[in-house]
């Protein structure tokens, strides 16, 4: 009978090797996020919406003035404008928006950049639609969107701020951004996979 080949100390040590080599590679790039997706639907702030700001109202209500018996001729006074209320209310508003297009991975999807009406400022993703990856972030950058190869590395370059993870790879999303920071100072969005240093998606985030 043949001897098994595993029987050697260097074939064993060639197997683990092989093994190893291969978990840390499944570990490192997971290829199975290829072929699934995480999807997210988050209630979107909407634009217009108003803080309510009730109306101040008198405490006690001003006596009736009763009519004279006889009336005589009268001297209307002018009308007296009601005073308006010290509490403008707020709103919503959408400062800054624009369209992803595809780098590295398939991306499409609008990025939004809302003032609430309580002074915060979110990021709103619609519609997103991208690949599923190791390691996904969402960035603002003050680098221009760049299709096609060209524009896949160029993220990193500049300012940058990462908001979160990316909550899923498809459907609609919101992130806070920090108080520090001023969405002015950005230009735009990027699905960034941080493993890699590689853009898979980015929008152009242009004033509305």
């Amino acid at each position: 009978m043949g001897k098994s080949i595993f029987r050697s100390p260097v074939a064993w040590a060639a197997l683990v090797s092989a093994v190893v080599v291969t978990a840390l590679a499944l570990s490192w790039f997971q290829p199975w996020k290829l072929f699934t997706d995480t999807y997210v639907d988050e209630a979107l702030p909407g634009a217009g919406t108003t803080s309510a700001v009730p109306a101040p109202t008198s405490a006690t209500p001003a006596p009736a003035t009763p009519a004279p018996a006889t009336p005589a001729l009268t001297t209307l006074a002018p009308a007296t404008p009601a005073p308006a209320s010290k509490a403008t209310p707020a709103a919503n508003e959408i400062l800054a928006a624009g369209t992803f297009v595809t780098h590295e991975h398939q991306t499409t999807g609008s990025a939004e950049i809302h003032r609430l009406a309580n002074g915060r400022h979110q990021l709103v993703l619609r519609d997103l639609k991208t690949s599923n990856g190791p390691d996904l972030r969402v960035w603002l950058t003050d680098q221009p969107v760049i299709r096609g190869t060209a524009g896949w590395h160029v993220f990193d370059d500049g300012d940058w701020v990462e908001l979160a993870r990316l909550k899923g790879n498809r459907g609609n999303q919101v992130y806070d951004l920090p108080a520090s920071v001023d969405p002015r100072d950005f230009r735009s969005v990027s699905i960034w996979c941080k493993r890699f240093s590689v853009s898979f998606g980015a929008a152009d985030i242009k004033t509305t």
